[in-house]
């Protein structure tokens, strides 16, 4: 009988030690499975200014330029958590030529036909920076570059930190041109996005 009842007890031990051996198994399987069964998260592909110019001229779509320095710290938040949102990052890439620029580079730029320098007359500033903000040198500012009927090009910054679900409004309305036929206020108050706000902690 202690014989018997060793032997069973083994047993019971090498199922238990299969059955937990199986479950990890399962369970890294079922990661994996997982893993590969994802969609990569849509990134943003952004272009120089110059990249963008050439886009422009064979499709046209209206330029959206992110101005940032390296130093700014709001700049580093919107890159991590505005321009990470699929919604966003799917606007950009589809609705615009999305633009990173330096507001402190040292490279000279030729665009549009004109050239532009960073000669120090505006701190660190380039030249093409102090153009685009109009010389409201602030960052991040957002800057929206529109080709208009009869060659026209209109230049719209809009200074600021802007958490997804605004981008979102600032976005469409440039998109649709909805800047046409109303203000962004007016625009904003009908706009239904599909940005999920993030949660208050509080």
């Amino acid at each position: 009988m202690i014989r018997k009842f060793v032997l069973f007890c083994s047993i019971k031990i090498l199922i238990r030690d299969a059955m937990k051996k199986l479950l990890i198994v399962i369970i890294f399987a079922i990661s994996i499975i997982n893993a590969y069964g994802q969609e990569p998260p849509v990134t943003v592909k952004w272009y120089s200014i110059q990249e963008a110019e050439k886009l422009v001229m064979q499709s046209p779509r209206p330029l959206f330029i992110d101005t940032y320095t390296d130093w700014c710290g709001w700049c580093k938040k919107m890159d991590k958590e505005t321009f990470t949102d699929p919604v966003i990052s799917d606007i950009l890439n589809t609705k615009f030529y999305p633009v990173k620029f330096d507001a402190e580079g040292i490279e000279k730029i030729t665009v549009f036909g004109q050239t532009f320098i960073n000669d120090g007359k505006a701190g660190k500033a380039h030249q093409l920076a102090v153009t685009l903000l109009n010389g409201k040198l602030s960052y991040p500012t957002v800057v929206f570059m529109t080709f208009e009927t009869g060659g026209t090009v209109k230049v719209s910054p809009i200074p600021g930190f802007r958490p997804a679900v605004d981008m979102e409004v600032l976005l469409s309305y440039f998109a649709d041109k909805a800047y046409s036929t109303q203000t962004l206020d007016n625009f904003a108050k009908n706009f239904k996005g599909k940005v999920q706000p993030i949660a208050s902690m509080e």
